[in-house]
């Protein structure tokens, strides 16, 4: 049997006429579409300044071409090691606490009170409307050598005073524990999402076929969430060594510098306190290319291994 071919110009007809009759939802989708590109793709014209010696009196065209000359000076500079480990340790901290979301998200589900299940989800989603300063202000009273809680509980537990933002080897444990405070209920909401969509004809069937909370965990809960774990994961790659700016400068101090100087606050720090605009931009841009790497090889490698990946 074949079927009647529909000329290019019936199919151009077509299109516009569905364009006419949406035409409410394209310009709604307009706004958004002009913010991404202003916003995000007119600025790569700027990325140009990491390869010349960028002088604002000439601008960006007339300034001189030194190709890698930046990218190079970075990779030599002697603490080049020490701001990558710092940035890594603190990634590969947060990276540690990606399941935690997950559980929380898992226990919520099973929940069967519902006051005692809103009052938890509240509680827990309301430490992510807190400004990252108000954030930072709280971590700081609370680990106060004199007046902060902490001491105070670690004292009466017999313990000893201590600074706890003065010691190099706590930096990345409390921005990790705090960032896990403020956003463990808000990254469960996914989750949640997605043990919503859940047949519960397939939990009542497991359970008359004898299954016990082990066996609804391990072989339906988990290969439903399966899919979207490893799409957050990929997404979390690809931000392993941008941890933010806003958060590490305010915990910063003269005293855990060593630990906490991080790329994107190194970048601050050229750029925006030395003037240093075409280093901090081959730094920001050296930043970037390695979340893309992430990005491009562990989606490749979740292709092949589990066949879901972004693209």
């Amino acid at each position: 049997m074949t079927y009647p071919t529909v000329s290019p110009r019936r199919r151009r007809q077509e299109k516009l006429r569905k364009c006419i009759r949406y035409r409410q939802l394209y310009l709604l989708l307009l706004l958004p579409v002009f913010a991404v590109f202003f916003f995000h793709y007119v600025p790569i014209y700027g990325l140009q300044i990491a390869f010349r010696k960028y002088q604002p009196s000439k601008g960006i065209w007339g300034s001189q071409w030194v190709g890698l000359k930046y990218f190079i000076q970075f990779v030599n500079y002697p603490k080049f090691w020490q701001i990558m480990w710092n940035t890594l340790r603190i990634s590969l901290y947060s990276l540690l606490t990606f399941p935690f979301p997950v559980i929380f998200a898992i226990l919520l589900n099973d929940l069967r009170n519902g006051w005692f299940k809103r009052t938890a989800q509240m509680l827990t989603y309301a430490p992510h409307f807190i400004s990252t300063v108000v954030l930072c202000s709280m971590t700081i009273l609370f680990l106060n050598r004199e007046t902060g809680v902490i001491n105070s509980f670690v004292e009466l537990l017999g313990g000893t005073r201590k600074d706890w933002m003065a010691q190099s080897s706590l930096f990345a444990p409390i921005y990790v524990i705090t960032d896990l405070w403020q956003n463990l209920g808000w990254n469960s909401i996914i989750y949640l999402a997605a043990l919503s969509s859940l047949s519960p004809d397939l939990l009542d069937a497991s359970y008359v076929d004898g299954a016990n909370r082990w066996h609804i965990l391990w072989y339906i809960y988990l290969p439903h969430l399966m899919p979207t774990v490893i799409v957050m994961l990929l997404l979390k790659m690809g931000t392993l060594v941008n941890i933010g700016f806003e958060k590490v400068f305010l915990l910063q101090n003269t005293l855990n510098i060593d630990s906490s100087t991080v790329l994107s606050t190194y970048v601050y720090d050229l750029g925006m306190v030395k003037g240093q605009y075409s280093y901090s931009a081959a730094v920001g841009l050296f930043e970037h290319i390695i979340n893309i790497t992430m990005v491009v090889v562990f989606n490749t490698l979740s292709r092949k291994v589990t066949d879901t990946s972004l693209w």
